[in-house]
């Protein structure tokens, strides 16, 4: 694998993608420099993706793992981020994805820590250095909006295009999604 190549899925559960490492969180930890400088040489990722991750990450974390990222990405690299979308105006929608999250503590979003919307989630990425795309994302006053994105740059399974639940132009579950370059 040529560094060009390299591309790493943080928080893989069952995701496979071609060309991709997947990794989770006991063997690549998003918070933990070391994690990343024993396993990768900074400015050498070229891909980071990381689909409904950065909500189980506190504000101090999600910051900390921005940077890392910023670090080991290399430059005209990106990391793509999906997350539960704060905007989305879907009360049953929002009762899932709450911090806490709803139901028992094995439910996935029992360790949801946050509920970001475009504005807060791009922050955490341009005060790591990054320059950041929103891919797909709500907006304050209901409306969806969407850009072209290429899923081999990141298959994201929870958007627009790929979730088996948007079908009939029905909007049910989708992502706030961004890419976050390094110049």
């Amino acid at each position: 694998m040529t560094v060009d190549d390299l591309r790493i899925i943080v928080g893989a559960s069952s995701q496979h993608s071609p060309g991709w490492i997947r990794t989770q969180q006991t063997d690549l930890d998003l918070t933990r420099r070391d994690d990343w400088a024993n396993r990768f040489k900074p400015a050498s990722v070229s891909r980071i993706l990381a689909e409904h991750v950065w909500e189980h990450l506190s504000p101090d974390e999600a910051r900390v793992a921005a940077r890392v990222c910023f670090e080991f990405l290399a430059p005209g690299g990106f990391l793509r981020c999906a997350v539960p979308d704060g905007c989305f105006p879907n009360e049953d929608y929002q009762r899932i994805v709450q911090v806490g999250g709803p139901g028992p503590s094995d439910h996935p979003a029992a360790s949801h820590r946050v509920v970001y919307d475009y504005r807060t989630l791009v922050q955490v990425f341009v005060r790591a250095g990054l320059d950041v795309r929103l891919l797909e994302w709500w907006d304050e006053h209901g409306k969806f909006h969407a850009e072209p994105w290429d899923e081999r740059d990141g298959f994201v399974y929870r958007s627009l295009r790929f979730d088996h639940r948007n079908q009939n132009g029905s909007l049910i579950f989708t992502s706030l999604m961004l890419d976050a370059v390094k110049p």
